[in-house]
């Protein structure tokens, strides 16, 4: 029973960092009908520049707010100067300019920080929690990264629902042409997406680095994870992404847990394979379409 306990309070930790990648990349694809692959070198690469800071000054908190604003501005610069110039260009365009970005972030990285493993310090202790005599298998940096992603999950929620902001950007992703008949700058609008998931992105890449260390490819695996839980969810939905996350999270802690390390990579591409054949459009899509 306590290993059971351990493995669902780990995974549901692991899984909040699968959902912020997944909520990047509904973000994006809502807006824009692009899936971002360079999402995943984006983290990385503001996960370094937190690391400098951190390792200038000695406040860990004073890095975490530069990741943010460093993601913020990566997504809007991306979107501004690359990705705009093949937005209404054929689909597989877009693909391969993404594609493209995360090979140049992740070559940038090299060959300015190199290519050795850093460690990167947490947020909180490491230490494990216990309940009286019995170990819960999580740490107080694993119950930040929890609450983390889902204050951040909420505050976009109620952006999305309850602010001006949200209606342009949830009328620019329902139809893009009449949203601009209508007065919204759809330009703006894509930015603002673009950079808000360059936010969310960094905030997994500083959740998720004190785990697997600091290298030029340091996110790919964790990218994998993260799309393939939005897959679950449904890229129509950031709630399927945040409970997309937490179902993956959970499920390879169980794997991992029960069956062997080794085999967690190999059950999350399953798990994307299965969806894929069974239920393309995701846990949570819904029946009516849209024009794209």
């Amino acid at each position: 029973m306590q290993e059971f306990v351990e493995f669902t309070l780990g995974g549901v930790s692991t899984g909040m960092i699968y959902a912020a990648i997944a909520l990047s990349l509904v973000l994006i694809w809502r807006g824009t009908r692009i899936l971002n692959y360079s999402q995943g070198g984006m983290a990385m690469f503001t996960a370094y520049i937190a690391l400098i800071v951190i390792n200038h000054t000695g406040n860990y908190w004073l890095g975490f707010a530069v990741a943010l604003a460093s993601g913020l501005v990566l997504g809007a610069v991306l979107e501004r100067t690359v990705i705009r110039q093949v937005a209404s260009k054929a689909p597989m365009n877009a693909v391969i300019v993404t594609i493209g970005l995360l090979i140049f972030l992740e070559g940038l990285a090299g060959i300015i920080y190199g290519g050795s493993f850093r460690s990167f310090p947490p947020a909180f202790s490491i230490g494990g929690l216990s309940l009286g005599s019995i170990a819960l298998g999580i740490t107080r940096n694993d119950l930040f990264t929890a609450a983390a992603v889902l204050a951040a999950a909420i505050v976009l929620g109620l952006v999305f629902r309850f602010t001006s902001v949200g209606l342009r950007m949830r009328a620019t992703a329902f139809n893009s042409s009449v949203a601009r008949l209508l007065g919204v700058r759809v330009g703006r609008v894509l930015t603002l997406g673009w950079a808000l998931a360059g936010l969310l992105g960094a905030l997994a890449g500083m959740l998720v680095t004190p785990t697997t260390f600091l290298y030029p490819n340091s996110m790919d695996a964790i990218f994998v994870l993260g799309f393939t839980a939005a897959v679950i969810g449904g890229l129509e939905s950031p709630v399927g992404a945040v409970v997309g996350g937490l179902i993956l999270g959970v499920v390879l802690s169980y794997v991992g847990g029960y069956l062997g390390s080794q085999l967690v990579d190999i059950f999350g591409l399953a798990a994307l394979v299965v969806v894929l054949m069974v239920r393309p459009s995701g846990l949570f899509s819904t029946t009516a379409t849209r024009q794209v």
